[in-house]
């Protein structure tokens, strides 16, 4: 599913209940996280329902390293020639996108059917298949990354140890990744939260990054999973803090 515009040339793929986006500036594009390797094909799909071509994305860049947000990285790098970005502590997981840690088995999370029903989904746009980044270009805390859209690093850790979120200021909106989402698919619980400790590796120190969020000027949220939040970052933050870990 393309949903455009939800922030200024900013527009939300959805597939398998994941999220990843498109960053329109001028004739260029960068991909913000990157979906399952059968996202390919509706990469090509939206590209064209914009107006776009795969040749005008310049960038790929990772708000961390799982396997639902790296799945065609790889693919862009090697077939268009374009940098995946990904932030330095984040290399590892990118390079092996099925090994990170977490504070819980995933085991005890079957009996939610909202995970049964997101995995199979994801396992049909091949999760299981997912290719690390071999040769990612690295970001540090604070950059201001040389892509379209040009958004500041905002480091966000705790869903994993290099989580970080992408802050365009001039469009008053942030890509938060899974620094807080507003679906979890673990347990299917909906509105601001983090995700269950089955793939998050500190869940204290990620909800400390929501609240380092809501100290930013941003009226939208675009979390990994979920509808757009645009209820307030602080708003975000306490209802995060009082769903708290699961």
């Amino acid at each position: 599913m393309l949903q455009r515009d939800v922030a200024e040339g900013i527009h939300r793929i959805e597939e398998a209940d994941t999220n990843w986006y498109l960053v329109e500036d001028g004739a260029a594009l960068t991909v913000v996280d990157a979906g399952f390797p059968a996202s390919w094909g509706t990469l090509e799909r939206v590209t064209g329902e914009l107006g776009r071509s795969l040749g005008d994305i310049v960038a790929v860049v990772l708000t961390h390293g799982h396997f639902d947000h790296v799945g065609f990285a790889e693919r862009a790098r090697t077939e268009l020639g374009v940098p995946v970005h990904v932030h330095e502590e984040e290399v590892e997981v990118a390079r092996r996108p099925w090994h990170y840690d977490h504070e819980r088995s995933r085991l005890p999370y079957g009996r939610h059917p909202g995970f049964v029903k997101t995995f199979a989904l994801m396992g049909a746009h091949g999760a299981l298949w997912v290719k690390g980044v071999e040769e990612p270009e690295t970001y540090v805390d604070h950059d201001e990354l040389d892509v379209p859209g040009r958004p500041r690093v905002v480091p966000t850790p705790g869903h994993t140890h290099g989580h970080c979120a992408l802050h365009f200021a001039d469009r008053g909106a942030v890509i938060a990744g899974d620094a807080f989402v507003l679906r979890d698919p673990y347990t299917g619980r909906e509105g601001p939260c983090i995700v269950a400790g089955a793939a998050t590796a500190d869940s204290e120190r990620a909800l400390a990054s929501v609240d380092h969020l809501a100290t930013l000027d941003a009226a939208v949220a675009l979390t990994g999973h979920g509808p757009p939040w645009t209820g307030g970052l602080a708003e975000a933050a306490a209802r995060a803090r009082a769903a708290g870990p699961a």
